[in-house]
C-alpha cells in the first residue's frame, strides 16, 4: 500500500510511485516524460563553480481508476522545501487579488463570527490568513521560514510540516477550525490520506474544507507542461478529487474556476450532508466527462514536444543574429521550461525579478543563467525579453512597457510568439 511506502523527511532519497495516490490501483499509464529535473527551488549563488546536483525522473501518470493524474516519483520533502524555501505569496499580485476575493466569497457562502477559526495549510508569508485576521480567529500552519513573516505580522503560525503533531498543536491552542484551506499545496503533501484523516481531526463537525489546486483541464488547455515538478505530486481534476473525499466521508459542495497559475479550480468540501451541494459541482463534472478523453491525453505528448521545438527554433534564430534574450520573471515553472527545452546561458543571457526577491544573486537550477535585478531591463534594453509568467503576460506587458522597455516580447508558451504590446 501507498502508506507503507511513505517516503520519510529527512532521508535525502526518492521512492517511484508504482501505484495511484489515491486508490492504491496499479493501474497507470504514462501520459508524459520530461526528462531528470533538478529542484526547482535548489539555486546555487552566483559565482559558484559548477557542481554535482540532483536530477529526478519527472513522469507524468494517469490513473484509470480513479482518474487521478500524478507524477511518478515522491522526491524527500526536507529538499523540496527546505527553511530557505524562496517562494513568497505575498510578492504576487493575483495570488493577493485571489486571496482577497477567497475572503470575501466565504463570508458570504458561510459567514464566519470573530470565535470561528480559519487556518491555513502551508501558509507561508501569511497574506490569505491577513484577509481573514479582522474577521475571526486564524492559523497558520508551514514548514519554512516565510512564516516568520506572518508572525511578524501578528499571524499566529507553526512551522511545521502538516501532519497530527501540528494538528494537535493547533487544537490545544485554538480548538477546532470552522474553515481549513490549503491554496496550492493540497497536492504538495506526500500521503494525501494521511493529509485528509488530520484534516478531518482539525475541522469541527460542520467544519468545511477549501483547496485550491492547479486544475487538469487548464494543463492540457494551455500545454503547462512547465508545472510538471516534483514539489507537484498529483494534478487534479474535479473528478479525482470527488473520489478522493468520498473515500473520507466528504463532499464536494461547490466548485469555481479561478486564474491563479495558469488556471487552477477552488473546491469547496464538507462532511456529507452537512450542507447544500451547488449546481456548480455537477456542471464541473459533466465538463469534465467531456474534455478530460483519452485523445486528449495523448495529444498532450505531441503537442508538448512541438511546442518545445518551436521554441528553441524561434531562440536559434533570434541569437543567430547576436540579438540579446533576457527571461522576465523565475517562478518555480522556470525552471522546468528552461531545463526542459535545454536552455543554457548562451541562450538566456538572464533572469530578472523583482528587487527584494530570495532568487536575485542565484542560478536558475541546473543552469549557470543569472537572476538578476529586473531594472536591468530598462537599463540595458535587450531586443527580447521571455516572459517565464507567460500565464499572466497580459498583465506583465503592459506593465513593463509602462516602465520604458522598448523591445519585444517572448511568449513561450502555449505556441511561442513575438508580441509588441
Amino acid at each position: 500500500m501507498l502508506r507503507q511506502r511513505k517516503l520519510a523527511a529527512g532521508t535525502n532519497s526518492s521512492v517511484p510511485i508504482d501505484r495511484c495516490q489515491v486508490c492504491d490501483s496499479a493501474d497507470l499509464e504514462s501520459i508524459i516524460f520530461i526528462g531528470y529535473l533538478p529542484p526547482v527551488n535548489t539555486m546555487p549563488a552566483i559565482g559558484t563553480r559548477p557542481a554535482e546536483q540532483p536530477a529526478y525522473p519527472a513522469e507524468v501518470l494517469r490513473c484509470r481508476q480513479c482518474q487521478l493524474v500524478q507524477i511518478g516519483l515522491i522526491v524527500d520533502p526536507a529538499i523540496l522545501f527546505p527553511p530557505t524555501y524562496p517562494y513568497r505569496t505575498g510578492t504576487t499580485k493575483i495570488l493577493r487579488d485571489n486571496f482577497a476575493e477567497l475572503s470575501r466569497e466565504v463570508m458570504a457562502l458561510f459567514p464566519l463570527n470573530h470565535t470561528d477559526l480559519v487556518v491555513d495549510i502551508g501558509s507561508n508569508d501569511g497574506t490569505l490568513l491577513g484577509n481573514f485576521a479582522d474577521l475571526c480567529s486564524v492559523c497558520g500552519i508551514d514548514p519554512t521560514n516565510a512564516g516568520k513573516l506572518a508572525m511578524e505580522r501578528g499571524i499566529r503560525t507553526h512551522t511545521s510540516f502538516f501532519n497530527r503533531s501540528a494538528v494537535k498543536k493547533v487544537l490545544a491552542d485554538q480548538g477546532k477550525a470552522k474553515i481549513a484551506v490549503a491554496t496550492n499545496v493540497f497536492a504538495h503533501i506526500e500521503d494525501v490520506h494521511e493529509v485528509m484523516d488530520c484534516i478531518l481531526e482539525l475541522l469541527r463537525d460542520d467544519g468545511i474544507f477549501i483547496g485550491e489546486s492547479h486544475y487538469l483541464p487548464s494543463l492540457l488547455d494551455l500545454l503547462q507542461y512547465d508545472t510538471i515538478y516534483h514539489e507537484h505530486l498529483r494534478y487534479y481534476s474535479v473528478t479525482a478529487l470527488k473520489y478522493l473525499l468520498e473515500m473520507h466521508g466528504l463532499e464536494i459542495i461547490h466548485t469555481k474556476r479561478i486564474p491563479t497559475h495558469g488556471g487552477s479550480v477552488r473546491v469547496y468540501a464538507a462532511r456529507k450532508g452537512k450542507y447544500p451541494v451547488r449546481d456548480s459541482v455537477a456542471a464541473s463534472l459533466a465538463v469534465e466527462a467531456k474534455e478530460l478523453t483519452d485523445a486528449k491525453l495523448k495529444a498532450f505528448k505531441k503537442n508538448v514536444v512541438d511546442s518545445k521545438l518551436a521554441l528553441y527554433a524561434l531562440l536559434k534564430d533570434i541569437k543567430a543574429k547576436g540579438e540579446r534574450v533576457y527571461a522576465v520573471g523565475a517562478p518555480s515553472r522556470a525552471s522546468t521550461l528552461i531545463n526542459y527545452v535545454g536552455l543554457d546561458d548562451g541562450i538566456l543571457d538572464c533572469v530578472l525579478e523583482i528587487k527584494g526577491s530570495y532568487k536575485i544573486g542565484k542560478y536558475i537550477p541546473g543552469t549557470t543563467i543569472p537572476v538578476l535585478d529586473e531594472n536591468l531591463l530598462f537599463e540595458h534594453q535587450p531586443e527580447y525579453a521571455m516572459l517565464l509568467s507567460w500565464h499572466i503576460a497580459d498583465e506583465l506587458m503592459p506593465k513593463l512597457r509602462a516602465r520604458g522597455y522598448k523591445g519585444k516580447f517572448i511568449i513561450p508558451l502555449p505556441e511561442p510568439r513575438i508580441a509588441t504590446v
